[in-house]
């Protein structure tokens, strides 16, 4: 391998665990050349895809790629985490040993990447300084540059990130491998398609997609599953699928930081990138830190509850994003942006890219409109109500393209956590804001975490797709070691962040509207969130938390009707008595739940008795 070795001379890459890691799975996987990456190599490695085909220009400095029309999402039945103790396994992160799933893996791998290019992408999942940065460093090996371009927009990528470990052996060893994707058997009994965190040995293998979190292997299965085992085994920090924003008063001058996890489809990527509704612009600003991925700790000096997005860009959802949801999703993703969109429909003529939900209706004008797969638009029937973005289309850019980006979003010491919210859909039961002051009831809230289920033909109305703390997907270990890990990291902060729950979704039972307009006014019981935890406001207290009073929230610019304004600020006594049970049910699947969980949910369903 001496030319292998000369390789990383050339591309200065020094750490002897490093290097030896990427001769190992060059001679497995069989790669005919092997090319070390820095974030300055973007621009060349742009050409390069575009002129082999890989991307296209979309207008001026916008790109766009097209995967496999079997290969759109991550794929959860066929994502594992294996460990070498079986304590480790829990309901949701579908565990397996690893003395099972490595050899599999590896077996795959062997010879699949013959005839092309391993890229080697050190990186960083922490701004550089931060005291979780001992855990966030990693090295990805792949055979597609797409993916090493996704990955320099999502996280911090260059030869430093690793030469100049302490321990030159702890990084995340990440391997990557497409695969032959036309003959893989996706979702089929003969699926050949694997995804694996071997977390103790922090090791990630990944075989068979080139799509998203399937690839990009410093986002979820770093920055979520391997983040989450290895904050729990240091006993250190947690790494949670939270979004994070600051929320500026301009007139005290005080910043208050926000953080919380909503599942798919309950408005966490619109409220991270929101603006202050016009009415309150002149007072407040938000800030965007990140979308989705926050990891927590607590400072040593100060006491303090801190937190920082481990990731260097967003890997957004392009469907409903317009000017009306989310205008600085989409100024993010201007020209000049260098942003990556992948699955939306695009005119390759006019430069222009297009999704269901960018604009009420779709172009007149469907000359030169290719959708998702590819086929020209114009040949479809008039009727043909086929979308043209698929519905898991994405964007990828820089946080540094996010208008409202906050100033010290790489900031190596990370931003005191003053309230942790949880939110799902559902369209009653929950009222718009409940606060929870006591930790063992905002985490028990937390772990009962849910969206009301998409899909009728499930059969289950009013019953909640259960998603822990949105972490469902993602979980590393078993959920009663993670929820008292999550009561011991957060206990430990002197000053305790306030939870609590929202839901924008309410809807009226007779005629279906929503009872609140959400998108920027979602600021409004943020705001009364933080001044209850000042103290300036007192709320009504119920059996599920502190709701506020009418003339509690600032509604300043809004006419909201009273009815619809009574409605999401009550509590429904008989529908929540219903979802105790469920919940009961819920978490008695869970392994060593902590008892202080199960007083509190004592707790709770004992006052609702007591609920007028």
């Amino acid at each position: 391998m001496a030319d292998l070795e000369a390789v990383m001379d050339e591309a200065g890459l020094t750490n002897p665990r490093v290097r030896a890691f990427v001769v190992e799975y060059a001679e497995l996987t069989g790669a005919a050349r092997v090319e070390v990456i820095n974030a300055s190599d973007d621009a060349r490695l742009l050409e390069e895809a575009v002129a082999a085909g890989e991307l296209e220009e979309v207008g001026e400095g916008r790109y766009y790629s097209r995967s496999y029309h079997k290969d759109t999402a991550r794929s959860e039945e066929r994502t594992v985490v294996a460990t070498s103790d079986e304590k480790d396994r829990g309901v949701y992160n579908n565990w397996r040993p690893t003395s099972e799933m490595k050899p599999l893996l590896h077996e795959r791998m062997r010879g699949a990447s013959e005839g092309r290019t391993m890229y080697v992408v050190p990186y960083l999942m922490a701004p550089p300084g931060n005291p979780l940065a001992p855990w966030a460093a990693g090295v990805e090996l792949t055979d597609t540059r797409t993916v090493v371009l996704h990955m320099i927009r999502m996280a911090r990528v260059g030869v430093q990130h690793v030469n100049d470990l302490e321990d030159p052996d702890s990084f995340v060893r990440a391997v990557h491998v497409t695969g032959d994707l036309e003959h893989l058997g996706q979702g089929t009994a003969d699926d050949q398609r694997w995804f694996v965190t071997v977390a103790d040995e922090r090791t990630i293998l990944h075989f068979g997609s080139s799509y998203g979190g399937n690839a990009l292997l410093g986002k979820i299965a770093h920055g979520l599953r391997q983040g989450a085992y290895d904050g729990w085994a240091s006993r250190k920090f947690l790494a949670e699928q939270y979004m994070l924003i600051g929320i500026h008063d301009k007139e005290t001058g005080r910043t208050y930081h926000v953080c919380g996890g909503f599942p798919s489809a309950s408005g966490k990527t619109n409220l991270a990138m929101m603006a202050a509704p016009d009415a309150l612009g002149e007072r407040y600003h938000v800030s965007f830190y990140g979308d989705d991925i926050a990891w927590l700790w607590v400072d040593e000096d100060t006491g303090r509850l801190m937190g920082m997005n481990p990731e260097y860009g967003v890997f957004g959802v392009a469907k409903d994003t317009n000017e009306r949801t989310n205008p600085n999703a989409l100024a993010s993703v201007g020209e000049g942006t260098d942003c990556i969109f992948t699955n939306v429909a695009h005119n390759p003529t006019t430069g222009e890219v297009w999704w269901e939900g960018r604009t009420e209706e779709k172009p007149r004008d469907r000359r030169g409109w290719l959708d998702w797969t590819g086929s020209p638009v114009a040949d479809r029937k008039d009727d043909d109500t086929a979308p043209w973005a698929h519905p898991n289309s994405r964007f990828t850019t820089t946080l540094a393209n996010v208008p409202n980006i906050a100033p010290d979003y790489d900031a190596p010491a990370g931003v005191p956590i003053d309230a942790i919210i949880f939110g799902g859909r559902t369209r009653d039961r929950e009222p718009l804001i409940r606060a929870i002051t006591d930790l063992a009831e905002g985490v028990y809230d937390g772990l009962t975490l849910g969206a009301e289920a998409t899909s009728a033909a499930e059969g289950k109305e009013g019953v909640l797709r259960y998603d822990p703390m949105s972490n469902r997907p993602f979980m590393a270990y078993g959920e009663g070691d993670y929820a008292r890990h999550y009561l011991d990291v957060v206990g430990a902060a002197t000053d305790q962040p306030i939870f609590a729950h929202v839901n924008w979704f309410q809807r009226d039972a007779e005629d279906g509207h929503f009872l609140w307009p959400g998108y920027r006014d979602n600021l409004r019981p943020l705001l009364w969130l933080l001044r209850l935890r000042d103290g300036e406001v007192q709320g009504r207290r119920t059996a599920v938390g502190i709701v506020p009073t009418e003339d509690e929230l600032d509604l300043t610019g809004m006419d909201v009707p009273a009815e619809d304004l009574q409605r999401i600020l009550s509590i429904d006594k008989e529908r929540w008595q219903q979802e105790m049970g469920f919940r009961e049910e819920h978490l008695a699947q869970f392994d060593r739940m902590p008892e202080e969980i199960w007083e509190a949910h004592r707790r709770v369903a004992a006052d609702l008795e007591q609920e007028d």
